[in-house]
């Protein structure tokens, strides 16, 4: 998608158009949060939540729908199946339900997947595509939307959550493998590295990128539950979750 008007480039890590998006969603989030802890009730909080989580899930399909209507719709990279598209696709069952289950899996997946993509993104052109608004809604939307659950409702995950959240992992791989290998596919980035600077640049060349996440990821998780832990085993859960 070239704009005619504008010569529209890569987003650099850094740039006012990485950079703004982030301290926008931060300040909302926190608002956000603040007001729906303080200010809502049970039910306003459920909604909230509700209307936020079907947003974020509205613009996927929504830019599914316009690259579609172009017609140069491409299922060997449009559809949404890499992980931060996929997840925000789905985030709607969880915000609906609250099912623990889900939260578990998706709190580890979102805080590690759209870490990455919020420090080294990959959209190849910028503000005002749409594409780029995509980029940001879905990426720091599921991040809000853990968040809240985490400091509204008070969910939180236990050390078998990071093993379940793992083992969901696994089986998304192979599905992804498996669609990858009949469609020339490369969701989730399993053929190739993106085109665009990222942290799987520190983990050598394809296949052995993906044979280092795997050894990464059980550390990785740990440590994205290490706050959980500290709070748990200091007693510290009323000040910083509000029980």
């Amino acid at each position: 998608m070239k704009c005619s008007l504008l010569a529209l480039e890569r987003v650099l890590i850094g740039s006012l158009e990485h950079i703004l998006p982030i301290g926008i969603a931060l300040c909302f989030g926190i608002l956000f949060i603040l007001v729906a802890r303080y200010k809502m009730n049970s039910l306003q909080q459920k909604r909230a939540l509700h209307i936020f989580g079907c947003l974020v899930s509205l613009t996927i399909i929504a830019y599914n729908l316009y690259i579609y209507s172009l017609g140069n719709y491409d299922i060997s990279k449009d559809l949404p199946l890499f992980l931060c598209s996929f997840m925000a696709l789905v985030v709607p069952f969880f915000t609906y339900s609250r099912n623990y289950l889900i939260y578990e899996i998706l709190f580890f997946w979102v805080v590690a997947g759209t870490t990455q993509g919020i420090i080294t993104p990959d959209i190849a052109e910028g503000f005002p595509v749409f594409d780029y608004f995509r980029y940001w809604v879905v990426h720091l939307g599921l991040l809000i939307i853990m968040f809240y659950a985490t400091f509204v409702f008070r969910m939180r995950p236990t050390i078998k959550s990071v093993f379940r959240s793992i083992v969901a992992l696994q089986i998304y791989t192979l599905v992804m493998y498996t669609i990858n290998y009949f469609l020339g596919a490369n969701y989730t980035y399993l053929n190739a590295k993106p085109e665009a600077a990222s942290l799987l640049d520190y983990l050598g060349d394809w296949p052995y990128y993906i044979i280092v996440a795997q050894f990464i990821i059980i550390p990785y998780f740990l440590l994205i539950y290490l706050p959980f832990y500290i709070t748990n085993k200091n007693g510290i859960n009323e000040d910083l979750l509000g029980e």
